[in-house]
């Protein structure tokens, strides 16, 4: 080997046990091994920031938007209320997660099934009470292995079809992928719903303080219009939206009388409802009962927040109501909510008298409730993104991702394009806030990837991959077929963190044919093992966007990569092989 060569290799596995031994964050071990591949010269210091322009950083930084804004539509929560009303059980959770994310991949891009379905695993995650943690990853590998059911699943699918037309003349079809790949996500499927609890239970890092606040219970008034979907039906009905997080607590009556809040009561036009839940259970019982929380609008085009605030021991709205305060008109600020510890409140929102201490959620004009909230003695907590009371448009989210997906399959438009395009639709129509898309952008994720991809591919640019070719032609010489077929799909797996899953293919699919061609075998099978190698990445966040889409969300180590995905990786190794001889016979 050259002395590039052996610095390539060195640069590489000294990052990857810094990055599994996990002292320092991955973002930071990444550019350190960005900076010492330009020091010892495999990285050409004009290349050092090629990585950000990278269409994986793009892909990845486009779907953390695109997925925020289909979140904050509240679609998913419907969809998931119409289709799955009482799934609690994780276990149940996590195989209806895996099953529609890894269907969805057979057909379209795998980075834009796991973009739909992750704000809905949040959901899932909320309502049985467990971390996010344990479904994001097992969609992610779902995700890779739905891919490998068709032609158009994934990259190397397609670039081993061609390959294989380039050597005989006829390339693979739709479908010939699907025996084996269908097997595999079946299998797959059983496996993560079986051993998810090999991924430890992760919190994402760096909360902000409002996150670490959590203001668990909020108090609101809603009216409920004649376009309402609630009128005539029952307080029982109205709840469930919630899951059974937001309480009824009073009903006060067109003509101003109170009804106790049976679960059986029916909602009549006209209703007043004090409602009591967390902030999340709120807005879904406002939105999709089609409530009115206010009959004080800023229009529609204002740039408006809600923003919680703690009432200071001087703030002029102590011992008084909104209502006799007449805070709307003095200052511009609804009342949207009011949470007092060890407190529940039956009267009318504006009835309710304030006290030093309680947290309110106010909703102004972003310019000006700064100095409102100074002038009211308010200390502002850090701004969360609380949705009560915004307007959302449900449908056109779900569209635009739907548009990128379609002209992606039919080939209109590269991926990167495509999702970067929806990004900026999405926050041109104001489906996405402006003041929240770089909140959503997870900059460690999106610096790790641009580092990361120079220093990967020394490993092409030393000559490195040339050495590992001529080892696996040394020690794959007079295997039988089913063991030089596992050393195949062993070296796609392993190769494909560093150079990503389409560069493996083009470097592993000749290597394959020349082993076929040396052992007077058919090549298919050791084609389609790199097919299959390539496309299931279960070891790192590194080798494809979906491992590292999930990363931030899901506050995943690099480290926790492997407790699930080495086994998986050994039972795709152990059923693709035999399969892959009967489906596509060697002799």
């Amino acid at each position: 080997m050259t002395t590039a060569q052996v610095l390539a290799f060195a640069v590489i596995g000294i990052m990857m046990v810094a990055f599994i031994w996990g002292r320092f964050r991955y973002d930071i071990v990444a550019a350190a091994a960005l900076l010492v591949a330009v020091a010892v010269g495999i990285v050409p210091a004009q290349e050092a920031f090629s990585g950000f322009s990278d269409d994986i950083v793009i892909i990845v930084g486009s779907a953390l938007i695109v997925s925020a804004a289909v979140s904050r539509s509240g679609i998913m929560e419907i969809l998931l209320q119409r289709y799955a009303p009482n799934v609690s059980s994780p276990r149940i959770q996590l195989i209806i997660l895996v099953t529609v994310v890894a269907a969805l991949s057979a057909f379209v891009k795998n980075i834009g099934a796991l973009a739909i379905m992750i704000p809905i695993a949040f959901q899932m995650a909320r309502r049985s009470n467990v971390s996010p943690s344990m479904f994001l990853m097992p969609m992610s590998f779902a995700a890779l292995l739905g891919g490998l059911i068709t032609q158009i699943g994934t990259s190397p699918n397609i670039i081993v079809s061609k390959v294989r037309q380039d050597l005989t003349g006829q390339s693979f079809q739709m479908f010939d992928f699907t025996p084996v790949g269908l097997a595999l996500t079946l299998a797959g499927i059983v496996f993560l719903a079986l051993f998810y609890w090999l991924l430890p239970s992760r919190q994402r890092e760096g909360l902000s303080v409002g996150e670490a606040m959590e203001i668990k219970n909020y108090t609101t008034e809603a009216t409920v219009g004649g376009d309402s979907e609630m009128v005539q039906k029952t307080v029982s009905d109205l709840q469930k939206l919630g899951s059974g997080r937001a309480m009824v607590m009073s009903i006060i009556g067109g003509d101003n009388k109170r009804r106790v809040p049976f679960p059986d009561a029916k909602l009549r036009e006209g209703d007043r409802l004090i409602i009591e839940g967390e902030p999340q259970a709120l807005d879904a019982v406002v939105e999709r009962g089609g409530l009115t929380l206010s009959e004080r609008g800023h229009g529609r085009h204002a740039d408006v927040v809600a923003i919680e605030a703690i009432i200071g021991p001087n703030s002029d709205l102590i011992a008084t109501t909104a209502s006799d305060f007449a805070l709307f008109e003095r200052t511009g600020l609804n009342l949207l909510a009011v949470s007092r510890r060890d407190r529940r409140f039956n009267e009318r929102l504006g009835h309710i008298r304030l006290e030093a201490g309680d947290i309110v959620l106010l909703q102004g004009n972003r310019d000006a409730i700064g100095e409102q909230l100074r002038a009211l003695d308010c200390l502002p907590l850090a701004e969360r993104n609380l949705q009560l009371g915004a307007v959302r448009n449900r449908l056109l989210p779900l569209g635009i991702l739907a548009v990128a997906m379609l002209v992606t399959a039919i080939g209109a438009l590269p991926v990167p394009v495509a999702f970067f395009a929806a990004a900026v639709i999405m926050v041109a129509t104001r489906t996405l806030p402006l003041r929240d898309i770089y909140g959503q952008l997870d900059g460690p994720i999106l610096l790790m990837l641009a580092a990361l991809i120079p220093v990967s591919d020394s490993l092409r640019t030393t000559g490195a991959t040339d050495v590992i070719a001529t080892f696996l032609s040394s020690i794959s010489a007079g295997l039988p077929p089913f063991a030089a077929l596992a050393v195949i799909l062993l070296a796609a797996m392993a190769v494909t963190p560093f150079l990503n899953n389409a560069a493996t293919v083009l470097v592993m699919a000749p290597i394959a044919a020349t082993f076929a061609s040396d052992l007077g075998l058919r090549p298919e099978a050791f084609l389609m093992a790199v097919a299959i190698g390539a496309g299931c990445d279960f070891l790192t966040p590194i080798g494809h966007q979906c491992n590292t889409l999930v990363m931030g969300p899901g506050g995943y180590r690099f480290g926790d990569y492997w407790r699930l995905g080495l086994p998986l990786s050994v039972l795709v190794v152990l059923i693709a092989v035999p399969l892959l001889l009967i489906v596509w016979p060697v002799a």
